[in-house]
């Protein structure tokens, strides 16, 4: 472990700069490939996984997102061997040939409707290749660039590594964006038909033009260094995460910077599309234009930060931005409720939704594999409508027996019990709860009839909420625009701030020799499983408890561990040595 002093060297010459400019634009066109998908779940969900209900369909495509990163852990072993005996510039080559490949061959792949099972069957194999790949880049390219920084620079230089994958969040917005909108000729309508597919295909394109960047790498000098003094691991991964005294700093980095970190960039970047669109009801391009431009204001601050963390130190940046996020998030999700959808706000606050059911007839709106239609009990009845209109609502427990009811403001509907209606009565049953119920008026609305209680016709669910101001979707005209780019560009600042000093944090942990496999695996591992998995646990969360704002529990708890493991473990490294 190195734990000496550098003396600052002299600036990089104009060659390495070129050589680690070309290393992050390649690395831009593999985030771009790998964040394609996130931004297009709701219509890769109703391409490929049209056999299951819509919620489970919308949460099965965002495991399909996680499945990519998943694997990513197992390709950070994979290529961090093989960069830590082969060397850096190697591995680049392979891992964006994959991930390019890969991503075209998404754009090419029959849909549900042509091929069965099939379609997300190949769909599911091509994302967890694409994780494989970009499992192996990471690391990678943040020891290549920083191996050529300037030992006081360290955080400035790699801090451009981090921007990438904004950069290529933010390319993939743009093109997405451009291609779905009506001026291209191509339309809302038609790009989610087929001109979905125009933006994966592009990345055949990008493929040539990085294959040809990387292909003009010359190693790292801290690598020729320890090949010609011969002071490579024969067994990086046995000395990475078998020796107590590296394993240590592995385990302290995942807990103590990695974790919060994770979360905090997967939540504010990539769940917040989520929820714009599936709680917030933003069209999808309305939403991706917005996301855009805090993208676009935002993106400096990663270079501010890794910059700042040259002078103060890694630590001091990475958990201000943990602690932060943890008191921070759930209000900014409740301000960009207001600024996107006044009228659902407005709602939420002055007719709120109850569902008053015994607990154990309430079961998760989640089904995998297609089998259940949610009408077996009253409870499960009520949310299956609320989980598919993504509509805000409280529960509250009813004693066993109790067949459930919603209250939406002042009225109050009680659901068909299952036990007394069967087959297409029942169907007719819901449809009429869910559209138009007959119930006793306050006051009657015509004269009654001979032996009955009169009655007038009252709104059932969905109309009850129309009523009383819960809009279909959101109005364009109410956003309030600069207000939403404001509270979005202050959410990917959070990222900036964890995601900016902590490629440098990472490389100065580790030894030259196992550098590229012990950083990658932990820092895969917290942004591949706690953090690609957030968006569908989060809304998986949502659906199942009502709150539109509980799955932010989820990042907010992660993110405040890390603060206090990171303040009690986590070691200050930016005065380290990482040749040694």
């Amino acid at each position: 472990m190195a734990t000496t002093f550098d003396t600052a060297p002299g600036p990089v010459t104009h060659n390495e700069r070129l050589v680690i400019t070309a290393s992050s634009l390649g690395t831009v066109f593999e985030w771009y490939d790998f964040y394609l998908y996130g931004l297009l779940t709701t219509i890769i969900a109703a391409q490929f996984l049209t056999g299951l209900n819509p919620t489970t369909a919308y949460i099965m495509a965002l495991l399909v997102f996680a499945a990519g990163f998943i694997v990513r852990p197992f390709g950070a072993l994979v290529f961090g061997r093989i960069g830590d005996m082969v060397g850096r510039r190697y591995t680049f080559i392979i891992t964006l040939a994959v991930m390019g490949v890969s991503t075209f061959l998404v754009g090419c792949l029959p849909t549900y409707k042509t091929a069965g099972v099939l379609a997300p069957t190949l769909l599911v194999v091509l994302r967890m290749v694409q994780g494989l790949a970009l499992g192996g880049e990471y690391g990678g390219a943040a020891s290549y660039v920083a191996e050529h920084a300037p030992a006081n620079k360290r955080g400035l230089y790699t801090s451009w590594i981090q921007i990438t994958a904004t950069a290529g969040l933010a390319m993939a917005l743009l093109i997405v964006i451009t291609v779905r909108s009506p001026l291209t000729g191509v339309g809302e309508d038609a790009f989610k038909a087929w001109g979905w597919r125009i933006p994966y295909l592009l990345s055949g394109l990008f493929l040539v033009v990085g294959l040809w960047l990387r292909l003009k790498l010359h190693e790292s000098p801290v690598f020729q260094k320890m090949k010609a003094e011969g002071t490579g691991s024969k067994a990086p991964l046995t000395e990475a995460f078998g020796q107590w005294v590296n394993l240590r700093f592995v385990i302290i980095a995942f807990f103590g910077a990695i974790a919060g970190q994770a979360v905090i960039f997967y939540c504010c970047q990539l769940y917040v599309m989520t929820f714009l669109e599936k709680m917030l009801k933003l069209e999808g391009l309305t939403a991706n234009m917005l996301l855009a431009a805090a993208l676009v204001l935002a993106s400096p601050f990663y270079l501010v930060f890794g910059a700042l963390s040259d002078r103060v130190g890694r630590k001091p940046v990475i958990l201000a931005g943990c602690a932060l996020a943890s008191l921070t998030l759930f209000p900014a999700f409740e301000y960009l409720t207001v600024a996107a959808n006044p009228a659902l706000a407005h709602a939420q606050a002055t007719a709120p939704v109850t569902v008053t059911a015994d607990p154990d007839e309430c079961h998760s709106q989640f089904d995998p594999v297609g089998g259940k239609t949610y009408d077996t009990t009253s409870c499960d009845i009520i949310k299956a409508i609320l989980a598919k209109s993504g509509i805000n609502y409280r529960n509250v427990a009813a004693p066993a027996g109790t067949i459930a009811s919603i209250t939406i403001g002042q009225s109050h509907f009680v659901a068909p019990d299952p036990a007394k209606v069967k087959g297409d009565a029942k169907k007719a049953a819901i449809a009429a709860f869910t559209t138009s119920v007959v119930g006793k008026a306050a006051t009657p609305a015509k004269p009654a009839e001979a032996g009955k209680p009169a009655t007038e016709a009252k709104p059932a669910v969905a109309g009850a909420l129309a009523a009383v101001g819960y809009p279909a979707k959101a109005d364009p005209a109410q956003i309030n625009v600069p207000l939403v780019i404001a509270i979005l560009f202050y959410l990917v600042l959070l990222v900036t701030m964890v995601y900016g000093p902590i490629a440098a944090l990472l490389v100065e942990l580790f030894p030259s020799r196992i550098r590229y496999s012990a950083m990658s695996l932990p820092y895969h591992i917290g942004n591949g499983w706690l953090g690609g998995l957030l968006p569908a646990i989060s809304f998986a969360m949502v659906a199942a408890n009502g709150n539109i704002f509980y799955g932010l529990w989820y990042p907010v708890v992660v993110a405040a561990g890390t603060l206090v493991i990171g303040v009690i473990f986590l070691p200050e490294t930016s005065r380290r040595a990482i040749d040694g």
